[in-house]
Order: C-alpha cells, then sequence, then structure tokens
C-alpha cells in the first residue's frame, strides 16, 4: 500500500524529469504499482482509510510522483452526483497523450493542488475544457476517451508530470488571479 510517505515533494529531480515510455506488456512490478496507485487514490478519498493513514484526498496520481519516472498515470474522479457511487472516470492510463483539444480553456475557482506540493499556490491554472486522450490500459488495450471538465483537468494536470511539469509553471507570475475573458470557471472540486 502507497502511503504519504512514497509520494516525493516538489524540490526531487525526478519531477523536473520527462517520464520514459512504457514498454508492453507491463511487468508484474509495473502492474503492482499501476494498482498500488489506483488504490492510493481511492483510499485517500475514504474518509476512514485516508485519516488512519494521514493520506491527503487525491483525486490522481503519476508514477513519477512516486520515482518511477515512467509514462503511467492513475486517476479516480468521483461523480459530482452524491446518488451516483459510480467514479466520473477512474483507472490507469498507460503512455497517455492527448490528441486532440477544445480551444476553450477551464480552471478551477479555487486553483490546483498536488500531492507533491505541501503548500497553498494561489493562482488559476489554465486548462483545455475538453480533451481527447489516447492510452493503454492495464491489460494492454489501446484507449481513446473524451472528457471535459474537471476528469480533463485531472488528467492534464498528470500529463503534465509525464513531462516534468508542475502545475503553478501554467499560473501566471505576474498576475496568479487574472482571468482571459475566453476562460470558464468551473466551482470548487470538493
Amino acid at each position: 500500500m502507497l502511503t504519504m510517505n512514497d509520494v516525493i515533494r516538489e524540490g526531487h529531480p525526478t519531477l523536473r524529469k520527462v517520464a520514459g515510455k512504457m514498454t508492453l506488456p507491463l511487468t508484474d512490478e509495473e502492474k503492482d504499482l499501476a494498482d498500488k496507485m489506483l488504490e492510493f487514490l481511492k483510499n485517500s478519498q475514504d474518509p476512514e482509510t485516508a485519516e488512519k493513514y494521514e493520506l491527503r484526498p487525491g483525486v490522481g496520481i503519476a508514477a513519477p510522483q512516486v520515482n518511477v519516472s515512467k509514462r503511467m498515470i492513475a486517476v479516480h474522479v468521483p461523480s459530482d452526483d452524491p446518488e451516483e457511487s459510480e467514479p466520473e472516470f477512474s483507472g490507469v492510463l498507460i503512455n497517455p497523450k492527448i490528441v486532440s483539444h477544445s480551444v476553450q480553456q477551464t480552471c478551477l475557482s479555487e486553483g490546483e493542488g498536488c500531492l507533491s506540493v505541501d503548500r497553498e499556490v494561489p493562482g488559476y491554472v489554465p486548462r483545455h475544457k475538453r480533451i481527447k486522450v489516447e492510452y493503454v490500459d492495464i491489460d494492454g488495450n489501446t484507449q481513446k476517451k473524451r472528457l471535459k471538465n474537471f476528469p480533463a483537468i485531472v488528467v492534464q494536470h498528470e500529463i503534465d508530470h509525464l513531462n516534468g511539469v508542475m502545475f503553478y509553471d501554467h499560473i501566471d507570475p505576474d498576475n496568479p488571479l487574472a482571468l482571459p475573458d475566453d476562460l470558464e470557471v468551473l466551482g470548487s472540486a470538493e
């Protein structure tokens, strides 16, 4: 089981490296890591488990964040419908790449956070409102998925980690709370 002790923090050199492409099929060790990354997210969203193991809640994690410089991310985005128990988007994405995206951009009203960043970083993080991502799933099948709004933001944040980019790299350093005219602000992700 992964805990916050396994998550490297900003300043660690692995977070600024471009992660290497994964070869298929995955090794047993890689499959185990994929399972543990997804399990970490689910555990972090369960209040009892998160408290017991002191996990910060997360909706996405990239392999470089656990000091494995490989192109693999896990996401577990719960549905925003309280009646819905199924997540809006959940899974492990191997060698993910955005193959198309909207011109329209969006951002979260509260800004973004990161399991590897232990401080508040104020500012809007512009992201594409809609993306189409292509990836290989844990079973080796090529998948294409269209995402919009919050799930699209999560996947873009995690793919950035594979390219050595941190979310705050997107924040306007001169005016972090400036909103471009065409930017749609999404409500709280909570």
